[in-house]
C-alpha cells in the first residue's frame, strides 16, 4: 500500500495546531497528522500528514491560502517493511555494563553484562540514539564511582530502558513514568519481556504529578531523557524532588542547548558532575548541592 506525506512549516503553536486540525478534515482522509516544534530555536513548527492515496492538491492549496503558509511538500514513500529494516540496522549496543539488544540478536548476549531486551518494533529508546546511549553510559559511570541508587525515577521513560537498567543493578523498585499512554503500554511490555515486573513500576504522569511519584520523593537519582524545553521547565520540580547530593541524568539536549539547560538547573541547586557529547547530543549528569 503506498504512503504519501504532505509537509509544511509555519510560525506559532496555535496556528500550527489549527492547521493540523484542518488537515484532519481533508478528503481523502489522512491516516495521521503530526504537529511538531522544530528544535532549532527558529520558532517554526512542522505540520504534516500521512495518506494511503495521493492527497488532493486543490484542497492543500486552499489550506495554503487560508493559513498563508509555504506550499506543502508532497512525497510518495517507498513501501518498506520497517520492522525488518530496523532489525537489519539495529545491531546490539554496549554501554558500559549494559547490553541492549532485540530478540533477533539474543544469541549475541555476553555472559558478563546487564542485558536489556528492546524489540525492534519499539525502536525509540533502544540505546542506538545518542541520548539514550549517553544516559546508559552516565548510569554506568555513576555506578562505577560507587553510587548505589536507593530511590530512582525515570521521568518521560519511553521504552523504560533507563529505569530497567537501574533495576538491573540495584535492589529497590524503580518508578518509570511517561505523559503518553502508548509509551506507558510499551514500557509495561518491555518490563514484562525483561522479567522485571514489580521491579519497575510504570505510571502515566506529567513530570512528578502522579501521587505515587510524589509519595516516594525525594529521589537520589532521576532520569529525564526528553527535550530541552520540558527539561528547563522541569528544573524547579527536580530541585524539589531530588535529595541533597542526589543526581539527575538528563538528555534529549542538542549540544548547543546544553548551557541553557545547565543554567536552569544551577538556579535550582544543581552542579555539573559530568557532561558528555555523543554526536549532536549532550548528556548531563548533575548533582544537587
Amino acid at each position: 500500500m503506498p504512503t504519501f506525506t504532505a509537509l509544511t512549516t509555519l510560525e506559532g503553536k496555535d496556528q500550527a495546531e489549527r492547521l493540523g486540525e484542518a488537515m484532519e478534515m481533508l478528503d481523502p482522509e489522512p491516516t495521521g497528522v503530526g504537529v511538531f516544534e522544530i528544535e532549532d530555536d527558529s520558532g517554526l513548527w512542522e505540520v504534516g500528514a500521512y495518506f494511503t492515496e495521493e492527497p488532493d492538491a486543490a484542497a492543500l492549496a486552499l489550506l495554503e491560502a487560508a493559513f498563508d503558509i509555504k506550499p506543502f511538500a508532497v512525497s510518495e514513500l517507498p513501501e518498506t517493511d520497517w520492522v525488518a529494516h530496523v532489525k537489519r540496522e539495529l545491531v546490539p549496543v554496549e554501554a558500559g555494563r549494559f547490553f541492549v539488544y532485540g530478540s533477533h540478536d539474543a544469541d549475541q548476549v555476553p555472559e558478563d553484562c546487564e542485558p536489556l531486551l528492546i524489540e525492534a518494533a519499539m525502536a525509540f529508546g533502544t540505546g542506538h540514539h545518542g541520548t539514550t546511549l549517553g544516559c546508559l553510559k552516565a548510569l554506568d559511570r555513576l555506578a562505577g564511582e560507587g553510587f548505589v541508587g536507593q530511590n530512582v525515577a525515570d521521568i518521560g521513560c519511553g521504552t523504560a530502558v533507563l529505569g530497567m537498567a537501574a533495576a538491573r543493578i540495584w535492589p529497590n523498585p524503580v518508578l518509570a513514568s511517561d505523559i503518553d499512554e502508548v509509551a506507558v503500554d510499551v514500557a509495561i511490555a518491555n518490563v514484562k519481556a525483561n522479567d522485571l515486573e514489580g521491579r519497575v513500576i510504570c505510571l502515566e504522569a506529567a513530570g512528578f504529578s502522579h501521587a505515587d511519584l510524589k509519595a516516594k520523593a525525594p529521589y537520589d537519582l532521576v532520569f529525564a531523557n526528553i527535550l530541552k524545553a520540558p527539561l528547563v521547565g522541569l528544573a524547579p520540580e527536580m530541585g524539589e524532588n531530588i535529595a541533597t547530593k542526589g543526581y539527575a541524568i538528563l538528555s534529549g539536549i542538542l549540544n548547543e542547548q546544553a548551557d541553557e539547560v545547565v543554567a536552569a538547573y544551577q538556579e535550582n541547586g544543581f552542579l555539573v558532575h559530568t557532561r558528555e557529547e555523543i554526536g549532536e547530543w549532550t548528556t548531563l549528569t548533575l548533582q544537587r548541592s
